[in-house]
């Protein structure tokens, strides 16, 4: 897969993008290579020389020999060059951090001016939404009013309507009875349907009952024509 290349902030490097990650895998590697110091373009990594120095000198410092205090100063030696090499890009990387802290600072004062002159002008808006609404809600109001008034012009006599409303009230009464006698036809159906119900039921009981005491009496005869070494002879008068 093609990696797209992309700039280091305040460098002229390039380096690939690693699409086996997402942006905050690729962030969690990045830091623990830095503060591991296990990246490296040649050889060994520093991090790795350095604990190799360290096993050394633990090592021939546990020996149980006095003629090895010349090693162990050399070994030694060794190992505080190498805690320096180790040393000088910790510090490099120190006086970043503290430059990025500082920018960050920095940032951090001109993103407050920036919300706070957003939430000035989302005050504002919401202001001028007000308004807006409150000259919409008046309008609606004014048209309703019109509405009601061309409405009520169009209205018949109070009489007519107090007549109509008469006629209605009786339909639903009508309606209202025949629904209940209905109700009432539909109840007594479904008493006759389960009592037809429940009267199959019992039929269909007695008659698998028959049915198994014929078959237990067929077999009752068999079992005694079996017994009895075959079925009688028939008597001919």
């Amino acid at each position: 897969m093609l990696g797209k290349g992309r700039k280091v902030s305040g460098r002229g490097e390039t380096v690939a993008a690693n699409y086996a990650f997402g942006p905050h895998e690729d962030d969690v590697i990045i830091k623990h290579r830095l503060l591991t110091r296990t990246t490296t373009t040649r050889g060994e990594p520093p991090l790795k020389k350095l604990q190799k120095k360290f096993t050394s000198l633990f090592v021939e410092l546990d020996k149980d020999d006095d003629d090895n205090h010349a090693d162990c100063e050399k070994i030694a030696k060794a190992f505080l060059q190498e805690l320096s090499t180790f040393e000088i890009p910790l510090l490099k990387s120190k006086a970043v951090v503290g430059a990025n802290l500082r920018e960050k600072h920095n940032f951090d004062e001109l993103r407050e001016e920036i919300n706070r002159q957003i939430l000035q002008a989302q005050s504002d808006i919401e202001t001028l939404k007000k308004q807006l609404e409150e000259a919409k809600i008046e309008r609606r109001h004014k048209e309703e009013c019109e509405a009601i008034r061309r409405l009520i012009a169009m209205q018949p006599p109070r009489s007519l309507t107090l007549k109509i409303i008469s006629d209605l009230e009786k339909e639903i009464a009508a309606l209202d009875s025949e629904n209940t006698a209905s109700s009432r036809m539909l109840e007594l159906r479904k008493k006759q349907f389960a009592l037809l119900l429940h009267v199959v039921d019992e039929l269909q009981t007695t008659i698998e009952e028959e049915q198994k005491s014929l078959i237990e009496e067929k077999e009752q005869r068999s079992g005694m024509e079996d017994a009895n070494g075959g079925p009688e002879p028939m008597h001919v008068d």
